[in-house]
């Protein structure tokens, strides 16, 4: 009889120790009445001297954080905003619920993300925002989106749910644009349960998403229960944000976990003929989530290794699908073949959880190069 048991390798899941308990515990029995906001504000505080910007709001969730972002900068119906077309819904979502067109343009070969050149020609007197998804923990090539931007009049918004460690040149992913949206979904490198948050540098778009993000209230209106607009609801908990305080305060600790496991994986797939996650001079990519992609003359099936993984008991994560393959809305920009087209057929993400041994690793690597092994 085969006794042999497969380990359960999840592809994600969050690092909680006793401090987040610790603190969730106190916001629990604590948080309440006049200390309601007390670990918001911590949190709000922590956050932006780590990323170093000048103000964030705490948000339910990054769709949240783009959706007022975008609100406040006045997207709207006719608009169209910029976006790579390998992305997941979420970025796509507040550009359609606000009645604007996502415009969808390709993904650079090196980096997965937005190809500035494109960008540039896919502005029209319509296009009222760029969004530069930071993929995987990839970096988009900020310094040429921004002065695509500044040429052009057209704010670069940073969703950055997927970059927290990641830095571009000395500046830290979603400080760099004009506002930027991080993710605390439970998946991410560090999580308050679901949660976001939205961050900028400018003053008069914190004070209107400040307002839009408590139910259209500004700050100082002396009437309880005025609204001085129709606002949004889309606050994160006192309780939640006592986790992301014990989170942001392992930050190092838990992004220093993220880069060890993609080291460990690189190391391992180093002769297989595929490329991972890619760190330009000058930049740190948080490794949010190790993906490979195959090269194109190598066989390979995607499924077919996810169903082995899986038999296996190892989760893996197909890369997103071209959003213009599915029914979400938006147009591509241009007519010619997108590398997004096809890349998600050749890619593959690697479980990545703080907490993976260096034998789980060892594990996967193993099913990875056995399922190449085949193919030669």
């Amino acid at each position: 009889m085969d006794d042999f048991s497969p380990p359960r390798i999840p592809y994600t899941r969050p690092s909680i120790t006793e401090l987040e308990v610790a603190y969730a515990t106190d916001a629990a029995r604590n948080g309440w009445g006049e200390h309601c906001y007390d670990y918001i504000v911590r949190f709000e505080e922590a956050f932006k001297r780590h990323l170093g910007v000048a103000y964030a709001i705490a948000t339910s969730s990054c769709t949240g954080a783009l959706h007022m972002g975008m609100y406040g900068l006045g997207i709207g119906p006719g608009d169209e905003v910029i976006m790579a077309d390998s992305n997941w819904v979420a970025t796509l979502a507040p550009i359609v619920h606000l009645g604007a067109t996502p415009v969808f343009v390709d993904i650079l070969l090196d980096s997965w993300c937005l190809d500035p050149e494109q960008v540039e020609a896919a502005i029209t007197p319509r296009t009222k925002a760029i969004v530069a998804v930071h993929l995987y923990g990839n970096l988009c090539d900020m310094d040429a989106l921004l002065a695509i931007g500044e040429r052009h009049g057209i704010p670069v918004i940073e969703d950055a749910a997927e970059a927290i460690g990641s830095v571009f040149h000395g500046r830290r992913a979603g400080s760099m644009g004009r506002f930027g949206a991080f993710s605390f979904h439970g998946t991410k490198t560090i999580t308050t349960g679901e949660g976001g948050m939205f961050v900028t540098n400018d003053p008069d778009l914190y004070e209107q998403v400040l307002t839009l993000s408590n139910h259209g209230r500004a700050r100082g209106q002396t009437r309880q229960f005025w609204p001085d607009m129709v606002g949004f609801k889309y606050k994160m908990s006192n309780v939640q944000a006592a986790i992301g305080c014990a989170q942001i305060q392992r930050i190092d600790e838990l992004v220093t976990a993220k880069r060890k496991i993609f080291m460990l994986y690189q190391e391992a797939l180093k002769d297989l003929p595929l490329r991972m996650n890619p760190e330009p001079d000058g930049c740190t990519n948080g490794y949010w989530m190790p993906t490979f992609v195959v090269d194109d003359e190598t066989p390979f099936q995607r499924d077919d290794l996810i169903g082995e993984l899986q038999s296996n008991g190892v989760d893996a994560r197909v890369f997103f699908w071209p959003l213009s393959s599915t029914p979400t809305g938006g147009r591509k920009a241009f007519e010619t073949p997108y590398l997004a087209d096809g890349i998600h057929l050749r890619a593959l993400n690697l479980p990545s959880h703080h907490n993976l041994s260096d034998d789980d690793a060892s594990f996967v690597c193993d099913k990875v190069h056995s399922y190449f092994s085949r193919k030669r």
